[in-house]
């Protein structure tokens, strides 16, 4: 972001302070998301499992989606955020993609090397980058969160708008992405005193509204297989394609918006405010989200997860084991040696090569900023 003159040397003497709820919420919403891809391969043979993993993909992703764009500006960009886009996004983009071409090619014996279909998690970096290059637009607008609404269940009414680019999936979270924007923007969270205050009844309602979806997911969990729910929760198919071919079929998107609204709110509301030993880890969530596929494909495409028995056993394993996977995979050895790939800077690739320097901060595509020399991990 550009300083006004102005005001430059006030930003410098008072440096804005770092909110540990922020931090603590990006490596919650990472956490599910590794457990979502460990326990995908259970939902087969488990009611259980399935039961969890709708539960999970019903607001994981809207909730990502939401926090990175709580930290986006709708302003014009300067020249060196433009620059972070092909740093942040586009060149980490076509990184994984030609990593995860030559992992097909040497396990599965054949590839297809097409940089406009994302590899499995890929699809979010470019989703990133699309939300930012449509916010200014929507922030012009009068009703910016109406509009993206319209975009993100219009879009299931195109059969022609498919996996491309993800742009299906991009434009069917692009609400929550705008309404963590509008959030910041009208300084919602500070002027509710949403951080500085939790009574008693916040987080007990918040495990009921929690509790509540389980049960809901674990009891109908047949009709939500039959309707096959979970290709709902993608936000990445036509209405046409996922079987709603009646003109109301947007309803039921809107109802899943709904759905994740509550249960983001929910699982917002029962996270700490205050540092954690992990609370660090939340800087880092993009090493945990490019490389958690790589650590799970084995185990993914070798069958050994599925007919697991007993299901009490193994599912909590999983669950474990996901934790323990964000957990290692944002720990500063895992970093230093992936850097490079998460974090390219490529200073020959611009005319300017100080637009690839980094000065004085680190950020991420999710918008976390942290200090270039990064400080020991905090106790407590």
């Amino acid at each position: 972001m550009t300083i006004p003159p102005d005001t430059a040397s006030a930003a410098v003497a008072r440096p804005r302070e770092r909110v540990p709820f922020w931090d603590n919420a990006r490596f919650a919403c990472i956490v599910l998301v590794v457990l979502g891809h460990a326990v995908q391969r259970l939902i087969y043979d488990s009611d259980v499992a399935l039961a969890l993993y709708l539960l999970v993909y019903a607001f994981h992703m809207p909730a990502f989606a939401l926090i990175s764009g709580y930290f986006s500006k709708a302003g014009t960009p300067g020249r060196r955020q433009m620059a972070r886009v092909i740093t942040d996004i586009v060149v980490p983009y076509f990184i994984f993609e030609t990593l995860w071409t030559v992992t097909k090619w040497l396990v599965e014996g054949s590839a297809n090397p097409n940089p406009t279909q994302p590899s499995w998690t890929l699809w979010f970096l470019l989703a990133l980058g699309i939300f930012r290059l449509v916010l200014p637009y929507l922030a012009l607008l009068r009703w910016p969160l109406l509009w993206a609404a319209v975009v993100s269940i219009g879009v299931g009414y195109l059969p022609n708008v498919d996996s491309t680019l993800s742009l299906s999936r991009t434009l069917g979270l692009l609400f929550f992405f705008t309404l963590g924007w509008w959030l910041r923007e009208r300084d919602v969270v500070a002027r509710l005193g949403l951080l500085r205050h939790r009574p008693w009844w916040v987080p007990a309602s918040a495990v009921a509204v929690l509790v509540a979806a389980g049960v809901v997911a674990w009891l109908f969990v047949e009709q939500w297989r039959e309707m096959d729910l979970r290709a709902w929760l993608f936000y990445d198919e036509s209405y046409a394609a996922l079987g709603g071919t009646a003109w109301w079929a947007g309803a039921v998107r809107l109802a899943l918006i709904a759905v994740a609204l509550l249960l983001s709110t929910a699982f917002f509301a029962l996270l700490p405010r205050s540092t954690r030993w992990w609370t660090h880890f939340g800087q880092y969530t993009m090493y945990v989200y490019l490389l958690h596929s790589f650590v799970l494909y084995p185990f993914r495409e070798s069958g050994i997860l599925r007919g697991l028995d007993p299901t009490w056993f193994w599912l909590p394993v999983v669950v474990v084991a996901a934790v323990l996977i964000a957990l290692g995979l944002a720990t500063k050895p895992v970093r230093r040696v992936f850097r490079p790939l998460v974090e390219p800077r490529w200073p020959w690739l611009f005319a300017d090569p100080q637009l690839a320097a980094r000065e004085g901060h680190r950020s991420d595509p999710t918008g976390s900023r942290r200090p270039a020399q990064e400080p020991p991990p905090r106790a407590g």
